[in-house]
């Protein structure tokens, strides 16, 4: 039935509220029968007291039992009933609890022995017919049918693991070399267990969320995992010697039993004696537990599961900070899928509440790594970690041969960040206002995204290294190897190749390398290189501008600066039109990150009447207001935002969005 819900439902607000009512009409339809007849029970005892004469003493008595009964109730239904009879069990076990009261009740005040006898055979009759017509089909319930509307087989999978623990169900999937850990339906975590195959999002994720925070304390000697998931992170985290203990705090104890199905992959986080997993809710344990440490990583599930948004509230934060040692950092997983962006400003300003600073990065497109501590350590250059044996070995294996790896997928800090954070205008998510808990499930439906975040690593003007004063690094050890699950490594991959086509005498192989692409190199070096037909502006510069947009912002600047010094000392530069020699200065000027010439420039050629697609004066006000906030001089690039209202779009495009908090917001 849920799966012709979510298969007939537009991803739409209708639709979400449509499948509101048609989700909760189904559980009520299941649970309403017998919690109507087990609320009655009370009322209708104490009426039969009340009517038999008896006082007060007898009805307190009642609800004492009552109350007593409920508490042993939930303890052993928890802690006993499910993780040994399962959950049918459990169900089938407190129905027969309740029609076995029924019936001694019944067995005392029926007269009739025809009466008695019915009735329990009634019963035994009825339970006979669901404990065996009734079965919980493992794959279906570990199918997540709720996300997608999808029903797994063992035509599909090979169920590994399947148990009812006391806070989930939790199942292991093979779907061939990719074995996925599941909690009621939804994957918290995949594998490729094939170790020469090609690594999946989650594998990366997992290994940079402990790569990353030994890069910047590479001296750590303790460090708590909240959730243990597959095991990955713990296991890379032991990669380094420096450590001395890690704590892995999960919740359930079956998730741990099923994380050692992914052996050998993460070994350390099972076998190596440093390694600690203590089963508790993460609050509690750092509540309890007078402990600090140097690093904390806090990699739970979705915040759209239920009670997993509360670790990403301020209250958490200032808990998390709290127990960490002088130069501490804490290390925040956060998904950009089935979510919106609102939501992840909500967090960041908890984030950005109780911590100094912040770092963002992109550890694929649909991941964010938070780095959180003090300033002075974030402000340190990043460690080698590729000279820990251990470490280097996990990140060879998603394809992250260099520290150059991990400083390309930096998004940005909490000075350049943090503001526009602020226009999404939500309040910050806390315990008291869970702002995340009230809207994560809406967007889980509608299937949001927040990519737009990531989106800033290979913006077409580089407007975070222009806030921030930031140079891209000039190593290129890096293969870019593992570019699929990350844009930013994808344009990296073709800048490089943009950068050789235009400058080596024989040009180098393509290698994926999209066709329009290709077609905007091979026209941009016959017309301004080998000059051929200079004077037909009108079909190389559209190519130039393509180009610009992806070399300036993934080149470091020395190398743009020969790119376009290439193409300037070119036989035909003095053939180009005036207006097409400005926009060549432009594009050089954001490639070096002149700023004084991008304002210049910019301001120019947008005062100049013309009929340019939105697309390219967006560009052009990206670039001015850019160019003027790197010169600290806020008041042109707001006026600049106010001149051309036409051209300041910052609810569709991110980059001016940020120079829109910083210009105009920015108190």
């Amino acid at each position: 039935l849920m799966q012709a819900v979510m298969n007939a439902l537009a991803k739409t607000e209708t639709g979400y509220t449509l499948f509101l009512f048609s989700s909760h009409g189904i559980a009520l339809a299941i649970m309403f029968p017998a919690t109507f007849c087990a609320g009655i029970t009370l009322p209708l005892i104490t009426y039969a007291l009340l009517r038999g004469g008896h006082g007060e003493k007898s009805i307190g008595a009642v609800y004492s039992a009552n109350t007593l009964g409920s508490i042993l109730g939930v303890f052993s239904a928890a802690h006993i009933g499910m993780p040994f009879l399962g959950l049918k069990g459990l169900t089938a076990a407190g129905a027969a609890l309740d029609a076995g009261l029924g019936l001694v009740l019944l067995w005392r005040v029926a007269e009739e022995p025809r009466l008695r006898l019915g009735a329990a055979a009634l019963s035994l009759a009825c339970f006979t017919a669901v404990l065996a017509g009734v079965h919980l089909d493992a794959y279906k319930m570990a199918s997540g049918v709720f996300r997608r509307g999808d029903l797994y087989s063992a035509s599909d999978a090979t169920l590994l693991f399947h148990r009812d623990g006391k806070t989930t169900t939790v199942s292991l999937m093979d779907f061939g070399t990719d074995r996925s850990l599941r909690t009621n339906g939804k994957s918290d975590g995949a594998i490729n267990m094939d170790p020469n195959g090609p690594r999946v999002s989650d594998e990366i994720t997992m290994t940079l969320t402990a790569a990353i925070p030994l890069a910047y304390r590479p001296d750590a000697a303790s460090a708590a995992v909240i959730g243990i998931g597959t095991g990955l992170t713990t296991h890379t985290l032991l990669g380094s010697n420096a450590l001395r203990s890690v704590e892995t705090i999960e919740i359930e104890p079956a998730m741990a039993e099923a994380s050692r199905r992914f052996s050998p992959r993460n070994t350390n986080a099972f076998a190596d004696p440093r390694s600690h997993i203590f089963f508790d809710d993460a609050k509690t344990f750092f509540s309890t537990h007078n402990r600090k440490y140097d690093i904390i990583i806090s990699e739970p599930s979705n915040p759209w599961v239920s009670g997993v948004s509360s670790l990403f509230t301020g209250e958490f934060y200032r808990l998390a900070r709290r127990h960490l040692n002088p130069d501490g950092i804490l290390v925040q997983w956060f998904q950009m899928y089935e979510i919106d962006a609102s939501l992840v400003a909500s967090v960041l300003r908890a984030l950005g509440e109780n911590f100094p600073d912040y770092a963002i990065y992109a550890a694929t497109g649909s991941d964010l790594l938070i780095i959180a501590g003090e300033t002075r350590t974030l402000a340190r250059p990043l460690a080698d970690i590729t000279a820990m044996p251990g470490v280097a070995r996990e990140l060879r294996r998603v394809h992250v041969n260099s520290i150059w790896d991990i400083e390309v997928r930096r998004v940005g800090g909490k000075r350049s960040l943090a503001p526009m954070f602020l226009t999404y205008g939500v309040p910050v998510n806390s315990d008291f206002y869970p702002y995340l808990d009230l809207h994560a499930a809406k967007y889980r439906f509608l299937r949001g995204s927040a990519e737009e975040l990531t989106g800033l690593l290979a913006y077409s003007v580089p407007v975070v290294a222009l806030l921030e004063g930031s140079r891209k690094s000039e190593r290129e050890e890096s293969r870019v190897d593992g570019d699929e699950y990350l844009e930013a490594l994808q344009l990296t991959r073709r800048a490089r190749y943009a950068r050789d086509f235009l400058l080596l005498r024989t040009a180098p192989e393509p290698v994926a390398i999209p066709r329009p692409f290709q077609k905007d190199l091979e026209l941009t070096r016959a017309r301004l290189i080998e000059c051929r037909d200079p004077e037909r502006s009108d079909i190389w510069f559209h190519s130039l501008y393509q180009l610009a947009r992806t070399m300036n912002p993934m080149l470091s600047p020395d190398d743009a600066k020969t790119v376009w010094e290439r193409i300037e000392r070119g036989p035909c530069s003095s053939r180009v039109a005036p207006d097409e020699r400005q926009w060549i200065d432009l594009m050089k000027a954001v490639g070096n990150r002149a700023a004084p010439d991008m304002a210049r420039l910019a301001e120019a050629l947008l005062a100049k009447p013309s009929d340019l697609p939105a697309g390219h004066r967006q560009y052009l006000m990206a670039a001015g207001m850019a160019g003027y906030l790197a010169l600290g001089k806020r008041a042109e690039a707001g006026a600049l935002w106010s001149r051309y209202p036409k051209d300041a779009d910052k609810t569709k495009d991110i980059g001016l969005r940020l120079l829109y908090a910083h210009a105009v917001e920015l108190k």
